[in-house]
């Protein structure tokens, strides 16, 4: 099922470990980042490589907020929802987040551009409340804030 390239992939990722099952999360991770989320075609692939059961490598996925069983948005938000973050108001923010988008938690916008989920901690308590967007931080959040992200994201797709 995996392109030449993508198994020499693999094989540099098992190589770093001293027990083959050690490298499915890497694994994972670089499958995901070669198609965009985890089909069970693929998580069956992977269990036949490293020689897993399927509901192993299902489990795992399945367990990891980060791993992606279906598809997301090109811009995958991440929104804080820890106590820091929502005793300085991130719920509200969440809330106009929403309705900007016209989209729950969940769910990912009709055009595919954006998905919106909600993490337990984001690790930036500080600077509260806070969101992820394909990784870079956004921190200090207000709605006027969070409208300049998404039209900056939509201006760029």
């Amino acid at each position: 099922m995996f392109a030449e390239e993508t198994l020499k992939t693999f094989e540099q990722i098992v190589a770093r470990y001293p027990v083959k099952r050690s490298a499915l999360i890497p694994i994972l991770h670089e499958v995901q980042a070669r198609h965009g989320y985890l089909t069970q075609g693929a998580m069956a692939a992977v269990a036949e490589y490293l020689g897993l059961h399927p509901v192993e490598v299902a489990e795992t996925a399945s367990f990891y907020d980060l791993l992606h069983l279906r598809p997301v948005g090109r811009h995958l938000i991440l929104f804080c929802h820890n106590l820091s973050c929502t005793l300085l108001g991130a719920e509200r923010v969440l809330a106009h987040l929403e309705r900007r988008l016209g989209i729950r938690v969940g769910e990912t916008t009709p055009d595919g551009l954006f998905t919106l989920r909600r993490m337990e901690c984001l690790a930036s308590c500080g600077t509260a409340p806070v969101m992820q967007v394909n990784g870079e931080y956004h921190e200090n959040l207000t709605e006027a804030m969070v409208d300049e992200i998404v039209d900056r994201l939509r201006r760029q797709d």
